[in-house]
C-alpha cells in the first residue's frame, strides 16, 4: 500500500499519455506491422492477384492462430460480431430454443441469440470474478437450452470445463448436450488450466478490434473450434453460405489485416505479460486500501487483465462509484469504466424481449469498478494512476 508520502511524490508526475478507461489501440504496433502491410498491399498491386478472395496470408494466419489456441480450426471475419452471429446462426435455433447468457456482458452476444431467434435466458455472474456463475447456469438449464454462452469477461476465462459438465447432465431432448460457446472478445491471449482461451468448447470468438489485446488495423476477428461441421459453415457464410446452402453476406477478413494479424499473434504473448506486471505491481500499490476489493484470479487462470476491474464495498455502490469514476477522469485525466452493466439495461430491446431477470448482477455491477490499463503503461504512469483511485477513495470517507 503506498504511504501518503508516496501517493504525493506519484501525482507530481502526470502522464503525458491520457490513458482512456479502455485505451483507443489496445495492443502495441511496430515496424514489423507496417511492413506487413505495406508488402501486403505490394504484392495486391499485380493486377493478376489484386486482393484476393481470401488470399495469402489469410489461410496462414488461421493456421498460426489456431496452432496458437490449440484447436483444428480457426476462421478470420472482418468482426467479433459478425462472428458470433455467425455461431449463433450455425445453432439452426426454432421458436422457443434457450440460450443462457450472463446479462453483465457487453450487447453483442444477447443481440446475435436474437438475431438468431432463440430465446436469451439471463445469467447471474459469480460476485468475485464477474463470471457466468455455473451454479445459476444449473439451476436454469431445461429441456430446451441449446446452448450456454458465457463471456471470458476483463480478459478471463470463464470456467469453461463446469459448463460442459452441467451441459452434459442435461442434454436437449433433440440435440443432445447445450453447445458451450465462448466470447473471447476481450480476452485474447489468456490462459485456463493448461490450454489457452479458445480451445474449450464448441466455439469460441475473438476480436481484433482496435481496443483489444491484440488488433487487425482496427477491425478483425476469429471464430476457433475443433468441430469440423461448424468450421466449414463459418467458412461459407462468411461469404454468402453458397457451400453450405445458407444464408450469408460478406464478413471476410482482409489480405493488409491478416498480414498485420500474424505479426501481432508473434508479439501476443510479450503484449499479455505486460498486461499482467501493470496489473501485479497495481495489485501491490493498491494492496490493504480500504473499500475496495482487487481482482480475483482463481487457481488455474492466466488472466489476461484486458480490463482491471475493482469491486468498490456495497456502501459506495452505484453514485459514489459514479463519482469516483467522475473524480478521476475530470481531475485526474484517467478513464475509468464499468464494463458492464446487465446488457438489458442499455438495449432496449433486449429487455423488452428478454425482460430483467438478474437482481444479483444488478447489485454487483453497481459496485465494479475498471481502472485504465495498458500493456506499455510505464511504471511512473501505473504509480500515478494508483495514487490518483486512492485520493478519490479517501474523499468519500
Amino acid at each position: 500500500m503506498m504511504t501518503q508520502a508516496e501517493i504525493a511524490a506519484a501525482l507530481k508526475k502526470r502522464p503525458t499519455v491520457a490513458w482512456r478507461s479502455e485505451p483507443l489501440l489496445g495492443s502495441i504496433y511496430g515496424q514489423e506491422e507496417i511492413d506487413a502491410a505495406t508488402n501486403a498491399i505490394k504484392e495486391a498491386m499485380d493486377i493478376s492477384q489484386g486482393f484476393g478472395f481470401s488470399a495469402s496470408p489469410i489461410p496462414e494466419f488461421e493456421a498460426a492462430f489456431a496452432e496458437y489456441v490449440g484447436t483444428k480450426y480457426a476462421v478470420a471475419v472482418n468482426s467479433a460480431g459478425p462472428g458470433i452471429d455467425i455461431v449463433m446462426r450455425a445453432l439452426k435455433l426454432q421458436p422457443g430454443d434457450e440460450v443462457i447468457v450472463p446479462s453483465i456482458n457487453y450487447q453483442a452476444a444477447p443481440l446475435a441469440v436474437l438475431g438468431a431467434g432463440g430465446k436469451v435466458v439471463w445469467g447471474e455472474a459469480d460476485p468475485k470474478t464477474y463470471l457466468l456463475d455455473p451454479a445459476d447456469v444449473e439451476r436454469k438449464i431445461t429441456n430446451r437450452t441449446r446452448c450456454i454462452f458465457p463471456v471470458h469477461i476483463h480478459g478471463m476465462s470463464a470456467p469453461m470445463d463446469a459448463y460442459m459438465e452441467i451441459a452434459a447432465k442435461h442434454p436437449h431432448p433433440v440435440y443432445g448436450p447445450a453447445k458451450v460457446v465462448g466470447d473471447a472478445a476481450r480476452a485474447c491471449g489468456g490462459g485456463y488450466k493448461g490450454t489457452k482461451i479458445g480451445k474449450m468448447g464448441w466455439g469460441t470468438i475473438f476480436s481484433f478490434h482496435t481496443m483489444k489485446n491484440m488488433t487487425t488495423l482496427g477491425e478483425g476477428g476469429m471464430i476457433t473450434t475443433d468441430d469440423q461441421e461448424l468450421a466449414d459453415y463459418a467458412r461459407s457464410v462468411r461469404m454468402y453460405g453458397s457451400g453450405v446452402e445458407a444464408w450469408g453476406t460478406s464478413n471476410v477478413m482482409t489480405k493488409v489485416q491478416a498480414a498485420v494479424g500474424i505479426e501481432q499473434l508473434k508479439k501476443l504473448d510479450s503484449f499479455i505479460d505486460g498486461r499482467r506486471r501493470v496489473a501485479y505491481a497495481r495489485n501491490k500499490l493498491l494492496a490493504g486500501v480500504e473499500g475496495i476489493e482487487l481482482p480475483y484470479e482463481p487457481e488455474g487462470q492466466h488472466h489476461s487483465y484486458y480490463l482491471y476491474a475493482l469491486t468498490v464495498k456495497k456502501e459506495w455502490a452505484g453514485e459514489k462509484r459514479n463519482q469516483v469514476i467522475k473524480w478521476m477522469n475530470d481531475d485526474f485525466g484517467v478513464g475509468c469504466v464499468v464494463a458492464n452493466a446487465p446488457s438489458y439495461n442499455s438495449r432496449r430491446i433486449l429487455a423488452e424481449n428478454f425482460g430483467k431477470t438478474t437482481p444479483l448482477s444488478e447489485e454487483y455491477a453497481s459496485r465494479m469498478l475498471c481502472v485504465s490499463l495498458h500493456p506499455a503503461m510505464s511504471d511512473d504512469d501505473n504509480r500515478y494512476i494508483s495514487a490518483a483511485l486512492i485520493t478519490c477513495l479517501q474523499r468519500l470517507g
